[in-house]
């Protein structure tokens, strides 16, 4: 039996691996379990999680590895720009024009990475950027805490974190196998480079599979493991949820009316939130949809819910659901990585989830969560070039939206008069993109949900087939 080291990068993995069955039924599988963890081990204190939770000091970057680690990330990006849209627009979003140090050195870099970025100069930028930290006293304690509990394999639930490549750096100089979970559905087609090179790399779905090695050809197809995802495995464990009566009661919903719920992004990815709530609210109030029905709102767990302050003064009727996650450190490179969610809001997600019947949403993974209860998902998307608002139709050529839009499994909402449309149908005839939406959940998460646990467990367990390189 291996023993396992399992990083915890943030709050949503810890949702994923800590709130999910991962540990416990590690527990049964592994010789021995540890949690690394970049979130305090405060965390966890109320959890009776009977395995080592080890917190690392937090790794904050240098100048010089920020910017061999941005040379990787924009040669990744200036790689795979033809013909993908959302990598084009993520290039597009990097350039900076601050007269700051960094500023000056990413418009250095553009020019530099449009010629050096074959997968040979993506490697030797990262090989720079662990130059940087290969002798970081942060690099030699990690190096330390690794020789102290000998895992056989260090397993991060998150490929992205620039804060975790000394980590990666030190398991690998000490020959420890590594493996990386891809975290979320868009990271692959639309994000950046990963914060290293792993030897094993757990995906979603096929259709993930055949991403990763699109993106990244030094990867072989041996590497790559299809295990689907935990983020929606609380969904399946019966200790999490409510009844309907007591999730009317805790929402203060009318459990004779139907329910419209609209989930916010942050405000960086999903600015017009404002305008879709209030444009719902206002449908609603007109009497058009010839029903009463309650309207529940849920805010982004990344962000605190100031910028609704004026809907909730003009409509006192709407319901609100704010996450419950916790802040559980400020003084952090990325501060909304240290928001960690509590049992009380996974509860609260699966019965809003379960009991809501409309989902609202601007192109989240939301959509996903749920079309798996079987859900009508109306996808809001008014902003444009033309018409002054914040440009969301943009993300409708990025290349895992796209997949959405030709399943059909969702109707997509560009105006006023679309949404009320969209609104009438889903509250007439609920099932009738059902197909679609099982076709969607096939392709995007490959394996059913109570199979993942055990699935990734035997993938992380088998024998070691893969180079261990520096």
């Amino acid at each position: 039996m291996k023993k396992i080291g399992v990083v915890i990068t943030d709050g949503v993995g810890f949702r994923n691996f800590v709130l999910s069955d991962f540990l416990i039924k590690s527990k049964d599988q592994f010789q021995e379990v540890v949690v690394f963890s970049c979130l305090p081990k405060s965390a966890y204190g109320d959890l009776n999680i009977d395995v080592k939770i080890v917190e690392l000091e937090v790794f904050e970057e240098s100048f010089l590895t920020w910017f061999f680690r941005k040379a990787k990330e924009l040669a990744h990006l200036q790689k795979h720009k033809k013909g993908n849209f959302g990598i084009t627009d993520n290039l597009r979003a990097n350039y900076s024009k601050a007269k700051t140090p960094r500023g000056w050195a990413t418009r250095l870099l553009f020019p530099i990475t449009s010629i050096c970025n074959s997968e040979k100069w993506i490697l030797r930028w990262e090989k720079l950027q662990k130059f940087t930290f290969a002798k970081h006293k942060i690099t030699k304690s990690y190096e330390i805490l690794l020789k102290e509990f000998d895992s056989d394999i260090l397993f991060f639930t998150h490929q992205r974190p620039p804060f975790i490549a000394p980590l990666i750096y030190a398991a690998k100089k000490q020959k420890i196998q590594t493996a990386s979970f891809i975290f979320s559905w868009d990271n692959l087609a639309s994000k950046g480079r990963m914060a290293g090179s792993f030897d094993l790399y757990l995906v979603w779905s096929n259709w993930m599979k055949k991403e990763l090695l699109q993106f990244y050809s030094s990867i072989k197809s041996a590497q790559v493991k299809v295990v689907g995802t935990p983020q929606f495995e609380p969904y399946v464990l019966d200790r999490y949820g409510m009844s309907k009566q007591k999730f009317h009661e805790k929402f203060d919903l009318d459990i004779n009316h139907r329910t419209i719920m609209f989930s916010c992004g942050d405000v960086s990815t999903s600015p017009n939130d404002f305008l879709y709530i209030d444009e719902i609210a206002k449908i609603i109030l007109s009497g058009t949809l010839e029903e009463p029905l309650n309207f529940l709102v849920r805010t982004s767990p990344a962000e605190t819910p100031d910028r609704f302050a004026a809907l909730v003064k003009k409509y006192p009727w709407i319901k609100w659901n704010y996450p419950k996650w916790v802040q559980s450190r400020s003084n952090h490179q990325e501060s909304w990585s240290q928001r960690i969610p509590t049992l009380e809001d996974v509860s609260d997600l699966k019965a809003v989830l379960q009991y809501c019947d409309v989902s609202v949403n601007m192109l989240s993974t939301m959509s996903l969560d749920a079309l798996l209860f079987d859900k009508p998902v109306i996808n809001t998307v008014f902003g444009n070039d033309e018409n002054g608002l914040a440009n969301d139709q943009r993300f409708l050529k990025y290349a895992h939206i796209v997949e959405v839009i030709n399943s059909n499994a969702t109707y997509i909402a560009k105006n006023e008069q679309e949404l009320l449309e969209f609104l009438k149908k889903c509250l007439a005839n609920p099932k009738v993109k059902f197909k679609e939406q099982n076709e969607l959940i096939a392709m995007e998460i490959g394996v059913s949900l109570d199979k993942t646990t055990d699935l990734i467990i035997e993938k992380l367990n088998e024998k070691d087939s893969s180079s261990l390189s520096i």
